[in-house]
């Protein structure tokens, strides 16, 4: 081979090879650039997942609001049941509430005794109180209960420190005998079971009757007249 023909093959031999390192440098450049995408994405996947946990979060948060109306809710209940349990007047007077007495209450010139019986509320607070109350007389015959009158009741209160009354009325002893003898009165409030023992405070005896029924009457509570 002549000296000119060898420069000339390896002329093109460098030419080929230059053209061939170009490529691949190209290519490792492609490469690269495609190895870097994935490692953009993933920061941005780790910001929606920490966007994700934020709103887990306000969710919590919307928990709080719930169970501080609940807390609302009970307080209002509380205050309910405050204002509810701070009424006392609402009940019916108590045997232990009331004081109660009996005097003579007999008019001159009337055909019947008759006896007042005063309950006085002291118990601290108001109560209702109407009706009959229970009146039963002890003698020395036994028991005497008294029947109630034809008096229409009403409804009442009775407020802390102040007295009503009722009246037993009786027919007086005029027959000249022994009759029977009272030893003892027992009056139940209205609406009560305890009963008070009273000493009798009317005539000492009662006329001896044919036992057809109980000659002692009792008027409702307010029939003797408003105390104190």
């Amino acid at each position: 081979m002549s000296g000119n023909r060898r420069k000339a093959f390896l002329v093109s031999a460098v030419i080929v090879g230059g053209a061939m390192l170009m490529t691949a440098c190209q290519d490792s450049d492609a490469d690269s650039g495609a190895a870097q995408a994935p490692s953009t994405a993933t920061p941005g996947g780790k910001e929606a997942s920490t966007s994700g946990s934020s709103a887990t979060g306000g969710g919590s948060q919307g928990g709080g609001k719930d169970s501080a109306g609940k807390s609302s809710g009970g307080q209002g209940t509380s205050a309910g049941t405050g204002s509810g349990g701070s009424g006392k007047s609402g009940g019916n007077c108590r045997t232990a509430d009331l004081k109660i007495t009996a005097q003579d209450s007999t008019i001159t010139g009337d055909p019947n005794g008759t006896v007042a019986v005063t309950l006085k509320n002291i118990g601290g607070h108001d109560c209702a109180i109407s009706g009959f109350a229970g009146v039963d007389l002890k003698t020395n015959a036994g028991s005497l209960s008294a029947k109630r009158t034809a008096e229409k009741p009403s409804p009442g209160v009775l407020k802390s420190g102040k007295s009503v009354s009722f009246g037993i009325t009786y027919p007086l002893n005029t027959s000249g005998g022994s009759g029977v003898r009272v030893t003892g009165l027992l009056v139940t409030p209205p609406n009560e079971t305890k009963t008070v023992t009273l000493a009798w405070p009317g005539a000492a005896t009662l006329p001896v009757t044919d036992g057809t029924g109980s000659p002692v009457k009792v008027g409702p509570i307010g029939s003797a007249g408003q105390g104190d």
